[in-house]
């Protein structure tokens, strides 16, 4: 596992988002434990001409984190109740971000920011630098699904149709093997079910029998 670099941000947004599934959120909370999870969905979000991120009307005091150069947070809220994870992409004056979508065992932005108590106290964390939010890799490559972005009505219906949002093939991460084990493990807990209720139902019987 190595930590993503300055050179690792500095690229596209497209680029970026599909580097990063597979990779890892990493978080060290309060207590100085560090939680890590792999990441399994995220969207890029291009620049000003994308009418479905946040800097297409231009720079502004929210958005002014986006035209930093490539490698720091951009945490935002939504709904006024879901602090969302952006990674910033590309050269410095391009607004470009990547929205962590997911990760295992939080399955939404919201969830997963609630889950590793990240909030907007970490907006413009450095993250090539940060010992509270980073990002790590073990260099695997992964494959993954793409597809149009969530959430986005008010963009221009060729933005919506875009496939910028990317899902981890988790048999690709995990292998088909641990699937046909948990595959298998749920059809052993079925048969033991069965049994016990027939076990239980022969016992009735008997009882009324008797």
């Amino acid at each position: 596992m190595h930590r993503l670099t300055s050179e690792d941000y500095a690229v596209d947004a497209v680029t970026a988002a599909k580097a990063l599934v597979g990779a890892w959120l990493c978080r060290r909370l309060e207590d100085g434990s560090v939680v890590r999870r792999r990441i399994t969905e995220t969207e890029a979000y291009c620049g000003e001409e994308d009418t479905a991120c946040h800097a297409h009307k231009g720079r502004t005091a929210r958005t002014d984190v986006m035209y930093a150069p490539g490698g720091c947070a951009y945490i935002y809220l939504c709904y006024g109740m879901h602090e969302m994870l952006n990674v910033v992409t590309g050269a410095e004056g391009r607004p470009e971000a990547v929205l962590i979508r997911g990760v295992e065992g939080a399955e939404g932005p919201g969830r997963l920011t609630k889950l590793l108590k990240i909030d907007r106290s970490l907006n413009r964390e450095d993250l090539v630098r940060s010992d509270r939010l980073w990002f790590e890799t073990d260099g695997s490559r992964v494959k993954f699904t793409a597809a149009p972005r969530i959430g986005i009505a008010y963009a221009s219906k060729r933005d919506q149709k875009r496939k910028w949002r990317f899902t981890l093939n988790l048999k690709t991460a995990y292998g088909a093997n641990f699937f046909s084990r948990r595959g298998a493990e749920r059809q052993r807990m079925l048969r033991k079910l069965q049994i016990c209720s027939f076990i239980a139902v022969t016992r009735t019987i008997c009882c009324f029998t008797l």
